[in-house]
């Protein structure tokens, strides 16, 4: 092996990366309950189509996080606040959303839609405030002369979160036939009590984000009181971060981030309603969605970083983008052949490659793009335009269904979306890579 990559595969003995994947499981594990967990419990209990994708609409909290993601850079919370700021907002959610998991034991989601819808939310609300944390914490972990670390911290915190959504996602769809629904509630009820020892565990980082902040505030010395309090807390973030990369740049970065993976969001609303249409078993959905591409993902993301870390992100961007579209296209074949296990295992390996290489280089991107001073802000304002398109956007995606009136058509839309995103790229790869620093 090449001593530069015996370098790079070196850094994962840093515990840091470990911490990141702890964490990292902690923000799949929602998407998990919400997503495809709650899809499958709304189709066994005999909801529409349309109903289960408008139901997703919850995941529009994900999309506009950064409207509070100031609070989360700049208050400490009583009590929970001893285990430092970032760990202190990630217990605070995760005891909120137990709590929620708890209340959803209780539901009939055939008779009580709406109060589902509802519990559904909240635990929307606090993941996507857990998410603005726990990516904070990631960033806050490695200083700027750690950059190539950048692609690594990326891959450990998606090893995790596909982790957090994979395994509890294996376990429910394996056990849902013969336990129910409610009971496997009551298993993610478990598998929260055991991420929050997980938070207990890692270590909170160490920054000199108070005083970066302090030296921002000088810029309001002409205000006083709750009002400097209030422009250093919500304007500051979002004029530092122009101020940084130039308004034309910043520009064209934002509207990149928005359409990179919006075909992406389509597919992944919709795919545990296409498996059990196309007539794949719970159990079989468990096993190859879930657990299996849970062990592609992982060797492909690692495989991702590495090659990340080496010849830089954007063009992990654009390999990313091409296998999206390919994997889209796979969903197509399935449509057409029939619940076919080997390619329904071909499939998941090509969109898990898809996840491994864009997810990657996408994490590591909106990274480097990040201050110090307001990394929970900035980075919660680059992923929730990512989100907009995949969450906003990707709720019609049961209505479009419909309207195309078959699947085979539905995976051609959602192809053809990627390519926008990627004429950007390449047209802009200059601008990019500048103002990532690769």
């Amino acid at each position: 092996m090449p001593e530069q990559w015996r370098q790079t595969l070196q850094h994962f003995r840093d515990p840091r990366l470990w911490w990141v994947f702890l964490l990292g499981c902690s923000s799949g594990f929602p998407w998990v309950v919400i997503g495809s967990n709650l899809n499958g419990w709304l189709k066994d209990a005999g909801v529409g189509r349309a109903e289960i994708g408008l139901l997703g609409s919850v995941f529009t909290m994900y999309a506009i996080n950064f409207m509070w993601a100031p609070l989360l850079d700049r208050v400490k919370l009583p009590l929970f606040g001893r285990l430092g700021q970032r760990r202190g907002w990630i217990l605070f959610c995760q005891a909120a959303m137990l709590l929620c998991l708890i209340t959803m034991t209780t539901l009939k989601p055939s008779e009580q839609l709406f109060m589902t819808g509802l519990v559904a939310l909240l635990v929307a609300i606090f993941s996507a405030t857990q998410d603005i944390a726990i990516d904070a914490f990631r960033i806050d972990q490695f200083n700027d002369n750690e950059r190539h670390l950048y692609p690594l911290a990326a891959a450990m915190g998606i090893v995790g979160w596909w982790t957090g959504y994979s395994w509890p996602g294996a376990l429910s769809f394996n056990m849902a036939d013969s336990i129910g629904w409610h009971n496997v509630v009551w298993l993610m009820v478990a598998v929260n009590a055991l991420l929050i020892v997980f938070t207990l565990t890692v270590r909170e980082p160490v920054v000199d984000r108070e005083a970066l902040q302090a030296r921002a505030a000088k810029d309001y010395s002409h205000v006083g009181g709750f009002t400097r309090w209030l422009l250093v807390t919500v304007v500051e973030p979002f004029r530092d971060f122009f101020r940084r990369n130039g308004i034309q740049v910043a520009l064209t970065l934002m509207a990149f981030i928005f359409l990179f993976k919006i075909g992406e969001a389509f597919l992944g609303r919709m795919s545990i309603v296409f498996y059990k249409e196309v007539g794949f078993s719970n159990e079989q959905i468990g096993n190859y969605s879930k657990m299996f591409g849970w062990f592609v993902t992982v060797a492909f993301t690692l495989l991702g970083s590495v090659i990340n870390a080496r010849f830089g992100v954007i063009k992990g961007l654009m390999i990313g983008g091409l296998a999206m579209a390919a994997s889209n296209l796979m969903f197509a074949w399935i449509a057409v052949a029939g619940p076919e296990v080997w390619l329904l295992l071909l499939t998941l390996v090509v969109d898990n490659f898809t996840t491994a290489f864009s997810t990657v280089a996408f994490v590591a991107f909106l990274t480097a793009l990040t201050g110090r001073a307001f990394s929970a802000t900035q980075y919660a304002m680059l992923a929730s335009l990512g989100n907009l398109s995949r969450t906003t956007l990707a709720s019609s995606s049961g209505y479009l269904v419909d309207w195309l009136g078959s699947w085979e058509r539905f995976f051609i839309v959602t192809t053809l979306m990627v390519i926008p995103s990627l004429v950007m790229l390449w047209m802009l790869r200059e601008k990019l890579e500048k103002a990532s620093n690769q």
